[in-house]
């Protein structure tokens, strides 16, 4: 009897100690291990997604997109759902072009949790960026296979529909969808999109429980911006941009037009150039400096103006009632010996609106000799020399003025009112130029018109940016006369005439400096800056080539610039519906206007 009754007690009391062991654990595991095991719970069926937002667009004026996004699919897999690698590396290998053994080493992958155990990793990006019909076809072939553990996700590509077209404005966005370039990146904090997420709870096949749906913030897409830029205008100047690259061969080339009663920036085209979807590796910044694609000449290539610079002695003179537009000014009959200057014809008495006609040096370092070189000084500043513009770009120059303390004695008063010892920028030239077509007021230019929110209503707008009055209403529209006569047969600037109107404007040809500091005699730079209808300016343009390839003694302003800036403005005429006046359509300037389209 003795033996039955110790064996039930040793049963019952081994039964105890294991119900004891069993409850002890699942007390351990309910309460001491609750965080740990909910950890491992959520990590297997929860996880957070992101939800990706939309980057602003940018658009022109007239609503073409020139940076948009591109809808495609991120592939990520699930470590814990995937089962069959091999199989799943069949599938996903060649139409990914990753390496078999590289998807599985990467679905392989482990992450270590917050309480040391290794798990597998729930999000592995296998690649970003996969067009939506490839994912769409990958998809398929996954499910026909009856294999899981690969999700597709929804993402935006950056992209940019125009090429080439307007590159150095838009500018570009990097990996990240960070601006860094051009309007892509001094309008970020509009442009920029914040991604959301929201937590995905599955079954153990992996399908959402959307019962059980998680928290979620929703994305903030970005703003979009539109700029003061007239596609159809932009079109043109591009066209007629690369017309004179093919033509010159120059190391660089700039033209653009601006509105000047406001400043907007209606089109702007710097060569070399390059496509915004594929930006080039290794751009050499060594040597000359004229090889980078990336550079928006239009904005940062500081350059001697030479003569289109006269107009600031003119203005300063006229507006300070030193002169009057038929005031003479002897010329020296071409050499002035004091300062050892030189005219390129000898003249003897000039009126101030002859010197600017027959572009006279002596003439014009006279007028500022009149203002003195202190005032002379602060004209120049003005007009907006020796400063940015505001222009919202990113890469502005401020060219190079030194004050008058710092001038070469006698040197620097002859030489700076032509144009010499200072350096400009395009965009300050053409918003000078602008000063005498708007009545003498200088403007900030413009190139962002209006903010939109992610629906397409404007939200804030970009007002014109008066900065100073220059000159007063007299003395610009004495230059305004002035500069329509450099535009005629006696004229410095003949071949930049249109048919049909009367443009003003003034030519440029400046002396090119060799690496060793002396100046060359063979190596020009040549511009023309005017504007078109000179009674009521529509537009003021800028056309600037350096060291173009011409003839011996043909690459000056007005046989190489003027006449593009002619084509270009003819064009932009009809594009933007302004009516020639009837008495204009013929004459001897069209006659010559004629004769260098055929050249």
């Amino acid at each position: 009897m003795r033996g039955p009754k110790i064996r039930s007690l040793c049963a019952t009391v081994l039964l105890a100690a294991v119900f004891t062991g069993l409850s002890w654990r699942l007390i351990e595991i309910q309460v001491a291990g609750h965080e740990h095991y909910s950890e491992l719970a959520a990590r297997k069926n929860v996880e957070r997604r992101p939800i990706y937002a939309k980057r602003g667009v940018i658009l022109t004026a007239d609503g073409e997109s020139v940076a948009q996004n591109e809808p495609v699919k991120s592939v990520i897999a699930d470590g814990f759902l995937l089962t069959d690698h091999g199989a799943v590396a069949d599938i996903l290998a060649p139409v990914l072009e990753i390496p078999r053994g590289e998807l599985i080493t990467k679905f392989q992958r482990k992450i270590t949790s917050e309480s040391g155990i290794e798990v597998a990793c729930r999000y592995i990006v296998l690649k970003k960026e996969v067009p939506e019909l490839l994912a769409r076809k990958l998809g398929d072939a996954l499910s026909a296979a009856k294999l899981r553990g690969i999700f597709f996700e929804q993402g935006f590509r950056r992209i940019y529909p125009n090429g080439r077209m307007l590159s150095h404005v838009v500018g570009y966005a990097n990996s990240q969808n960070l601006g860094v370039a051009g309007i892509e990146q001094t309008m970020e904090q509009y442009l920029h999109a914040e991604d959301g997420y929201r937590y995905f709870e599955h079954d153990r096949t992996g399908k959402e429980l959307v019962l059980y749906r998680g928290q979620e913030r929703a994305p903030r897409h970005g703003q979009s911006v539109r700029l003061t830029v007239d596609i159809g205008l932009q079109k043109i100047v591009e066209a007629e941009l690369d017309e004179a690259m093919l033509q010159f061969k120059p190391k660089f080339a700039v033209a653009m037009l601006q509105r000047p009663d406001t400043g907007e920036i209606l089109a702007i085209a710097s060569r070399p150039t390059f496509d915004p979807n594929d930006i080039p590796k290794n751009v050499d910044n060594e040597g000359d400096g004229y090889t980078n694609p990336l550079i928006n000449r239009a904005i940062a290539a500081s350059y001697e103006p030479g003569s289109t610079f006269k107009i600031v002695a003119a203005g300063g003179s006229l507006t300070e009632r030193l002169t009057t537009p038929e005031t003479a000014i002897q010329c020296e009959n071409g050499y002035f010996a004091r300062y050892k200057l030189k005219d390129h014809h000898p003249y003897g008495a000039l009126s101030v609106n002859d010197i600017l006609v027959k572009s006279s040096n002596i003439g014009v370092c006279k007028l500022a000799i009149q203002l003195g070189e202190q005032r002379f000084y602060e004209y120049v500043r003005k007009f907006g020399f020796g400063e940015k513009t505001g222009i919202v770009l990113p890469g502005e120059e401020n060219g190079l003025l030194e004050p008058p303390h710092r001038w070469t004695k006698l040197y620097s008063i002859s030489r700076i009112p032509m144009g010499h010892e200072i350096a400009v920028t395009p965009i300050q030239s053409v918003s000078s130029m602008s000063v005498i077509a708007n009545g003498g007021r200088l403007m900030v230019p413009q190139i962002v018109r209006e903010i939109l929110d992610s629906d397409g209503r404007v939200i804030e707008t970009v007002r014109p940016q008066p900065v100073r009055t220059v000159l007063s209403a007299s003395a610009a529209e004495a230059l305004r006369s002035a500069l329509t006569q450099v535009v005629s047969i006696k004229g410095t600037a003949r071949l930049a005439a249109v048919k049909g109107f009367n443009v003003a404007g003034k030519t440029g040809t400046a002396q090119v400096y060799n690496k060793d500091g002396s100046v060359s005699r063979e190596k020009h730079r040549v511009s023309f800056v005017g504007f078109m209808p000179a009674e009521a300016p529509a537009f003021t343009g800028i056309v600037m080539l350096e060291q173009p390839q011409t003839a011996h003694g043909q690459d000056m302003g007005g046989l190489v610039a003027a006449p593009i800036f002619s084509r270009i403005a003819e064009r932009a005429a009809r594009y933007l519906g302004l009516q020639p006046e009837p008495e204009l359509l013929t004459g001897d300037v069209v006659t010559q206007n004629d004769k260098v389209r055929t050249r």
